[in-house]
């Protein structure tokens, strides 16, 4: 750049120059949105986070994916781990505890709250009722992130056959998982190891 060049300086990140405190207030607001809504358990709390932080632009679809890939390499909830990083991604640890605490709190409550109403009450028929309905609902709600993330994951429909590999990876995870019991743990760090050694390859 030639001496005395004016020089234009990044935009500032839209999140990083809100306030702590505003950061923290929607980390609790949109986090304990999932906590409530979220019937069902891990799959159906998953299209509620990616709304959220797409909504607010914290993550992008892609990043969004990458951390709820690597999430599930790792022991535990998947929808506390996605808080706990997305939290620590808005605003350091503190954004972390606020949005785990956002997610489980509203829901312990509730759940002790109900807990004796259930034991009570479960084998009434409007109960019965209820679950049956509820569970076709988060079973589209994971087809549902299904379909949104293949696109990144296996690349365009139109395309396939330049990505056989991914959708051969796809496939034997499904096959390994449904015929052989194998534990998917073991499935997404064999796909993690299978892409290293295909990207040295290229």
């Amino acid at each position: 750049m030639p001496a005395g060049a004016p020089t234009t300086a990044a935009p500032p990140d839209p999140v990083e120059a809100r306030p702590l405190v505003g950061r923290l207030a929607d980390l609790a607001s949109a986090f304990g949105k999932v906590g409530l809504f979220g019937f069902g358990g891990g799959p159906s709390f998953i299209p509620l986070i990616q709304r959220e932080v797409e909504a607010r632009r914290w993550l992008s679809r892609e990043a969004f994916l990458d951390a709820f890939a690597f999430g599930n390499a790792l022991p535990g909830p998947i929808a506390t781990k996605l808080a706990g990083y997305v939290g620590y991604r808005v605003a350091g640890w503190a954004g972390a505890l606020v949005a785990l605490l956002a997610l489980t709190v509203p829901t312990i409550l509730a759940m002790v709250g109900l807990a004796a109403l259930y034991v009570q009450y479960q084998d009434d028929p409007w109960v019965e009722g209820f679950l049956t309905g509820l569970r076709p609902v988060v079973i589209g709600l994971l087809v549902y992130t299904v379909v949104i993330f293949a696109p990144r994951a296996l690349g365009p429909l139109g395309s396939w056959r330049s990505n056989l590999l991914r959708w051969g990876l796809a496939v034997a995870a499904f096959v390994a998982a449904i015929a052989f019991g194998i534990h998917p743990g073991l499935l997404i760090l064999a796909g993690g190891v299978a892409g290293i050694a295909l990207g040295r390859r290229a």
